[in-house]
């Protein structure tokens, strides 16, 4: 366990911090650009208004004290594989499996200890964006590597991103551009990189998927090193014809092309608005973001612009939490880090249960969101996971109070902006067993729900 934030204390005048209007938009700003609060930090940011809370959490420092201190995971290049059915095969398909729970449960480890979330968060929407499956990629090195490059741009700019993110061997290899060559283009890495990474459909042409498959060939991964390697001879090296421009082409300049097309902050803003505020209601017309991205393409200022959007403070606004952020903000809460809870409970499976796990999505298109995590199955199985969390956590923060304070210090406790008066209900029925009630508080529609 990381050693938890001192016990939450109430401050004078509880009712109203309690019913201070800055509570959903502060609850926002925590579960949205973090991971939830630790004890006492919500309390601490409602105190605080939303206003400076949001400065704040807009504010990434250069090293985050938290996810400096889980250190780095032990991934190597593990050589080519042994032969089929000899020992050092299975000693070797071993250590491969345990390299890579390793770096999941690290990936993991780091959005709990984050002093500051946003880095982390965002790491985690481009892990969504540029989606990439540890199942098909199948080496923990290339995977690694992978998220040192979108944790090292993840609120960087965005065209020098896309050129790091084209000549990335796991995203080659997941999207087959080793098989691309001149005299056989391979279409799907340019495909995904104009539909899904940078313009969206509609902004190209057939004609500029075979233009920008050309410009991709070439570049061969290995796969145990993860170095990535150009072949001039597979290259195709005649102009090429792409979104109306003329030229010699390179995954590079293709990078460069498509991220100064106008289109590419738009769709980045749409992306950004997609996973952060609404994935019903579309991106304003009104909306700064694209204008905040499109002058220097970054994604801080994009970020910047977003939490200032009047869409990031409306109440229709709200997100369902995908398993992964539902797990994460429960660790935070109880003081629990997922690599020592894994020798008690099976992490990784239990996500995989929940049908997300990190660093393996279900497709290119990366994971689903909002309703597509409610149903009766995952509704049971978070019950059962809150229990067996709860079990192993701090409750401190809500079993130092007297019972008639723990209802209303459990929302305060998770940075829940209010209870319904249904759910209440249910929390003060349990209110003399701390466990219980902890337990029926992280499975409430109020915290799976980032209102």
């Amino acid at each position: 366990m990381f050693q938890a934030a001192p016990t939450l204390r109430r401050v004078p005048d509880p009712d109203n911090l309690a019913m201070a209007p800055d509570r959903m938009l502060v609850a926002r700003l925590q579960h949205r650009l973090g991971f939830g609060p630790r004890p006492g930090d919500y309390l601490a940011a409602v105190r605080a208004g939303f206003q400076q809370s949001r400065s704040a959490a807009l504010k990434a420092p250069s090293v985050d004290a938290g996810t400096a201190g889980i250190g780095m995971p032990s991934i190597r290049d593990l050589g080519p594989p042994p032969a089929s059915g000899t020992p050092d095969r299975t000693a070797y398909e071993n250590s491969k499996r345990v390299m890579q729970n390793a770096l999941q449960l690290w990936a993991l480890d780091r959005m709990v200890a984050a002093d500051h979330g946003l880095t982390e968060r965002l790491t985690w929407f481009w892990q969504g964006h540029w989606a990439t499956a540890i199942g098909k990629v199948d080496t923990p090195l290339l995977m690694f590597n992978y998220y040192l490059t979108l944790n090292s741009f993840a609120l960087g700019n965005f065209a020098d991103m896309t050129k790091a993110m084209v000549n990335d061997a796991a995203v080659i290899y997941w999207l087959d551009g080793g098989q691309n060559t001149a005299s056989a283009p391979n279409e799907n890495l340019a495909r995904e990189l104009m539909e899904l990474f940078t313009l969206g459909i509609g902004s190209y042409s057939e004609d500029d998927v075979k233009g920008a498959a050309k410009a991709l060939t070439g570049y061969k991964v290995d796969r145990n090193s993860g170095i990535v390697t150009f072949k001039a001879k597979d290259h195709f090296s005649l102009p090429i014809s792409l979104l109306g421009k003329v030229g010699l082409l390179d995954a590079n300049s293709l990078a460069d092309l498509l991220t100064s097309n106008p289109q590419c902050s738009y769709f980045i803003a749409e992306r950004l608005w997609y996973r952060f505020i609404s994935s019903t209601e579309a991106l304003p017309m009104r909306s700064k973001i694209p204008a905040a991205l499109a002058k220097k393409l970054s994604i801080s200022d994009g970020v910047q612009a977003l939490a200032y959007d009047p869409g990031f403070a409306d109440p229709k606004n709200a997100q369902v939490k995908a398993p992964v952020d539902w797990f994460v903000s429960v660790c935070r809460a109880l003081g629990l880090m997922p690599s020592q809870l894994a020798q008690q409970i099976p992490v990784l499976n239990l996500l995989r249960s929940l049908s997300q796990v990190v660093f393996d999505p279900p497709s290119v298109g990366g994971w689903p969101a909002d309703e597509a995590w409610l149903s009766t199955a995952s509704a049971d199985l978070r019950i059962k996971t809150a229990v067996s969390l709860v079990k192993l956590g701090d409750l401190s923060p809500i079993s130092s109070l007297p019972e008639k304070e723990r209802v209303q210090g459990a929302a305060d406790w998770l940075g829940v902006a209010h209870w319904t008066s249904r759910t209440r209900a249910a929390l003060l029925q349990v209110s003399k067993n701390p466990a219980d009630l902890a337990a029926l508080a992280i499975t409430a529609p109020e915290y799976l729900v980032s209102a």
